[in-house]
């Protein structure tokens, strides 16, 4: 069995230990993982074992452990980053895309689960469940970013007839709710922000002051995005002097590490970033990343690509 490994791809777990649950060794398999427990970590492993630097052919990630120009360098043989995350901001897709590495995410494997969490943190951050139906009648929402996340949480409000319309980087021509091309313009038309979108050099802070102010002192903002969508600081000085009405937050700027003032405001609801943590999400995650590395390495498409 060892000298049959030898002969298959290398592939390496770059995240914390209790990542390596996401994919573990098997008979089948067309590729041998080097490190099955996802220790140690990527660095002391070359350092220990550094003729693997050029043997490791696919990278498995966590959103945790950015996979930026310096790893790539580390790694000249790579030819796979595979994350098992929907956002890939930690991954440095430009610096791949010169070196000709493929990418693969989670797809739309959590896009359920995640709009179930959004709509949940509005009901609960507008009337703590009892009186939602009430509370959310007829509300104007106004979702940031309508791809996967973004069209499943509007596919569950329209169930409450909420009036929708959304911000994205493109119109989608088969989508019938009003389309605002500014984050600002949304926030000044609607009652509720849902932040879905991607987190990018371009979606940093994409909801400042100027935005919740436009939203007002009635207005709810939900992130199951990524945290620093949202100017923190701006937020909680708005929460605290009452200019927005209150927010549910799945997502922190910069986690784990959350503001210690939010814990005081009764106008917010706080998650630890598990809007995809469910049974089924889980099982698909992993089903998925395996599916994604036996593909590669079969020379056939990746189920889910990025680049």
């Amino acid at each position: 069995m060892a000298n049959q490994n030898n002969n298959l791809p290398k592939v390496f777990l770059h995240g914390p230990p209790k990542f390596s649950i996401l994919l573990q060794p098997k008979p089948s398999h067309n590729f041998h993982i080097l490190n099955p427990s996802s220790l140690p970590p990527l660095h002391e492993f070359i350092a220990l074992n550094p003729h693997h630097a050029t043997s490791i052919t696919a990278i498995v990630c966590t959103a945790g452990c950015p996979v930026d120009a310096e790893v790539l360098q580390l790694l000249p043989s790579l030819r796979l980053v595979c994350t098992p995350s929907a956002g890939t901001n930690h991954i440095d897709l430009f610096e791949c895309r010169r070196r000709g590495i493929q990418v693969s995410s989670a797809g739309n494997i959590f896009s359920e689960d995640v709009a179930d969490l959004a709509v949940a943190l509005l009901i609960d951050v507008g009337r703590k469940i009892s009186a939602a139906d009430r509370f959310l009648r007829r509300k104007k929402i106004g979702i940031v970013g309508m791809g996967r996340i973004g069209s499943e949480v509007a596919k569950r409000l329209e169930a409450f007839s909420c009036m929708i319309s959304y911000n994205s980087r493109n119109k989608k021509p088969l989508l019938s709710y009003p389309f605002y091309s500014t984050v600002l313009e949304l926030a000044t038309n609607t009652n509720v922000l849902i932040l879905c979108c991607d987190f990018n050099d371009q979606t940093k802070y994409i909801v400042n002051k100027e935005v919740m102010l436009a939203l007002g002192k009635r207005g709810i903002i939900v992130n199951v995005g990524r945290g620093a969508l949202i100017d923190e600081k701006e937020l909680l000085k708005c929460l605290i002097e009452g200019e927005i009405g209150g927010a549910g937050l799945d997502v922190f700027e910069n986690e784990p590490h959350v503001p210690k003032e939010f814990f005081s405001l009764d106008n917010v609801v706080l998650s630890p970033h598990k809007g995809a943590l469910t049974s089924e999400s889980l099982i698909g995650i992993c089903q998925l990343v395996e599916q994604n590395l036996e593909a590669f390495f079969s020379n056939k498409p990746l189920i889910t690509p990025v680049i």
